[in-house]
């Protein structure tokens, strides 16, 4: 089915105006919900407003301009669907932030919309991008976006809400939904969480390969959810593995790797090992490919480096550039295994020349292993000479300065990491560098009792 047109949506009230007239029961059923009377002589103005509802906007006006922003928009056109005015200004700051980075397609946004690398430039193209021509008409979309008909935001929020009858029935009466995107170039794809959904979706013809403005496909957005049933459904429609988000280098798999889910990244590299790189073999505990890849003298292959563009899975990391440097190389490959638990591959690396407590990228190993619970990297790093007390950068700029292990084991709750470091003779009575908290505070802080009751015993 194709999407609507004006020139339908006229017949359709010209035909229904034309089929009351004449005293048709079915037209006078459609009529009824709408009007106190339906057996009053309808114009044209009141079929009209009949079709509107039925498509469930509440007026002819809405579901014109719906309409005519699609066909103006196109492909392209990204359909508001958060209610908070917040949000489009967070996706304005990020934007402008990966503008400033060189982010290609990032510069590439402000320069066809000839806007400077402003705030108010940034403003402006995600106003554009949804179909406006300035900021405030996006305001004023958005605040009366709840009661607006908007079928996208409608679609969001049947698929939030778990209601898939409504999701089949607006992708039914709207074909266009099934590819249409929403802010950041998501599509209604890329935010099912559901295998059920994604399902239905796929049936009504969204395409399992349509990435956002980041490149990133719903597998990407899989991996980063650890959604592994959910990967499986989108792996046995075909969606690409060597797809890269956010960087070169940046695949599912790779998403997956970098918050240490083991489950669905061994699932999505028995489909597709790629990139495989030094990174990605710590991360899967590949003691072979790594040694492929570095020799026992601790000479780094071109390989063990390459596709290493992806550094962050969103904005809320501060920018980076990976480099070519030997040490580095090693170095972060040591903090992938650590964060997927990886103890062998972390021996392996150590004895390759990997420095246990360097902090290649908003952390040590030894912090990513305490945030994610990851007691045999603790313990393997802890033998092999990492400082308990080492302080490390962590997650986004401002709240992750001179952590030390512990902090970021309490804030997660982690009892046996916990229990791992105080064992290793870590210092609970330590403050971290931005709010000078203890392991104990940062616990109480996140609401984790048991970890705070935990660090204040001993």
């Amino acid at each position: 089915m194709a999407a609507l047109t004006l020139a339908e949506l006229h017949r359709q009230a010209k035909q229904l105006e034309r089929a009351h007239r004449q005293g048709d029961p079915a037209a006078l059923a459609r009529v009824a919900p709408f009007r106190p009377d339906p057996a009053k002589p309808l114009k044209d103005a009141g079929a009209q407003l009949v079709i509107a509802r039925e498509h469930g906007f509440p007026a002819w006006a809405q579901l014109r301009t719906y309409v005519e922003r699609v066909e103006l928009g196109g492909e392209v056109l990204e359909h508001p669907f958060h209610l908070d005015m917040e949000y489009y200004e967070g996706r304005a700051e990020g934007l402008l932030a990966s503008a400033q980075d060189g982010t290609p397609t990032a510069v590439a946004a402000f320069e066809g919309a000839r806007q400077e690398l402003t705030i108010e430039g940034a403003r402006a193209v995600v106003a554009g991008r949804h179909g406006y021509g300035s900021w405030a008409a996006l305001r004023r979309a958005v605040t009366g976006l709840a009661d607006s008909g908007e079928p996208f935001a409608r679609a969001f929020r049947a698929l939030e809400a778990g209601e898939l009858d409504e999701v089949r029935a607006l992708v039914e009466r709207f074909p266009e939904l099934a590819r249409a995107r929403g802010t950041n170039g998501n599509t209604l794809l890329n935010m099912a969480r559901d295998p059920a959904a994604v399902t239905l979706l796929l049936e009504a013809g969204a395409d399992v390969a349509q990435g956002n403005a980041h490149g990133w496909t719903p597998l990407h957005q899989a991996a980063y959810s650890d959604a592994g049933a959910l990967a499986q459904v989108l792996l046995d429609a075909g969606a690409p593995t060597d797809v890269s988000a956010r960087g070169a280098g940046g695949t599912p798999l790779v998403v997956a790797l970098f918050w240490g889910h083991r489950r669905v990244a061994e699932l999505l590299s028995a489909a597709s090992l790629y990139p495989d790189n030094l990174r990605v073999a710590a991360g899967l505990g590949r003691v072979d490919l790594i040694e492929a890849l570095v020799a026992e003298d601790g000479t780094v292959s071109e390989a063990a480096g390459a596709l290493r563009s992806f550094y962050r899975p969103h904005g809320g990391f501060p920018a980076w550039q990976p480099s070519d440097d030997r040490q580095e190389i090693l170095d972060e490959a040591l903090a992938w295994a650590a964060r997927s638990d990886r103890a062998d591959a972390i021996a392996a690396l150590v004895a390759r020349g990997a420095q246990v407590d360097a902090d290649v990228y908003r952390g040590t190993p030894l912090a990513w292993a305490a945030a994610l619970g990851r007691v045999g990297a603790i313990e393997r790093l802890v033998a092999l000479g990492a400082d308990p007390d080492a302080r490390s950068s962590f997650g986004g700029p401002d709240h992750g300065r001179d952590v030390v292990a512990l902090h970021l084991a309490a804030g997660h709750g982690a009892l046996p990491a916990i229990t791992a470091l105080l064992d290793a003779g870590a210092d609970p009575t330590l403050r971290d560098g931005e709010h000078g908290g203890t392991p104990a505070e940062w616990a109480e802080h996140a609401g984790q009792t048991e970890a705070a009751a935990l660090l204040r015993s001993r």
